[in-house]
């Protein structure tokens, strides 16, 4: 692992952000992480990730738009900064509203550079409502302005910091499907799977893409978490607590850990506060 840096933690809000339950895992890594290639498949704000600040690392995610913020950092921060200080000197709520429909008119927001998109899901991710990253049946980021007094948009110091982090280490920012993320995982990786949660009442943010993260999803997420016990990775998975989980996962293999997150970000008020969640291992210790 990486020389730690306090300094560096997510740049960026995420529904199912693991910053609450980073102590419960941590408990259930695998002994001599430090050895292992670190993969995460789903990576959203990368709690996981900036807490273990792995030498060596694969991340990934299918949202596009996110993962042009951590391409920006690393290949383009000091232009991202000069843009992000413009979101920052404009930000209002007619201002939000303009950068946030740049998406529905597709000849505008083509016309936008990679670094230019980074800049908006910051500004977007920092002033919209609870920090959400949501989307309609369009594809069109539908979340409304937040009641945020002064919001620190630009986090020049922490952005710096995690572009040299990224451009010191062996760290590769994929944007794909998740099984094609861990293609290389073998004997001497460590796999952290954190999808989109199992919402059986659909009052999770399972829409961070047009079509959803739904049971099938699951069920394929499942069939590779097999496929990379064969390989010989050790693989640890975060989801929610429902019975369809538990008995997706319930093999002779899978080790099951239940635990308590507090969370924030929910549709359904009911599904905030202390939830039941569960870390599933493909090892014994």
């Amino acid at each position: 692992m990486a020389k730690p840096d306090r300094l560096i933690k997510p740049y960026l809000k995420w529904a199912g952000g693991k910053r609450q339950l980073l102590p419960e895992v941590k408990k259930c890594l695998p002994a001599g992480i430090q050895r292992y290639t670190y993969y995460e498949p789903f990576i959203g704000a990368g709690a996981v990730f900036f807490e273990l600040l792995p030498a060596k690392a694969v991340i990934n995610d299918c949202n596009s738009q996110l993962m042009l913020t951590y391409t920006a950092v690393k290949e383009n921060v000091e232009e991202l900064i000069v843009l992000l200080k413009q979101h920052q000197d404009k930000n209002s709520r007619e201002y939000f509203y303009k950068i946030r429909n740049l998406d529905r008119d597709s000849r505008k927001f083509d016309a936008l550079g990679s670094t230019e998109k980074a800049a908006r899901l910051i500004f977007l991710n920092k002033t919209c409502f609870n920090g959400l990253y949501r989307v309609n049946s369009h594809g069109f980021f539908n979340v409304p302005y937040g009641r945020y007094t002064n919001p620190v948009i630009c986090e020049e110091t922490l952005l710096r910091q995690i572009s040299r982090y990224l451009n010191e280490h062996e760290i590769s920012i994929l944007n794909s499907d998740f099984e094609d993320a861990v293609m290389t995982a073998g004997e001497d990786s460590f796999v952290y799977f954190d999808p989109p949660y199992h919402s059986p009442g659909k009052t999770g943010f399972t829409y961070y893409h047009a079509d959803g993260f739904t049971e099938r999803e699951q069920e394929r997420l499942r069939g590779l978490m097999i496929t990379l016990t064969g390989r010989g990775s050790k693989c640890l998975l975060s989801n929610a607590d429902t019975e369809y989980i538990r008995g997706l996962y319930d093999h002779t293999f899978f080790d099951i850990i239940p635990v308590q997150a507090k969370r924030c970000i929910n549709s359904d008020s009911s599904g905030r506060g202390n939830v039941g969640e569960v870390l599933i291992k493909n090892w014994k210790d």
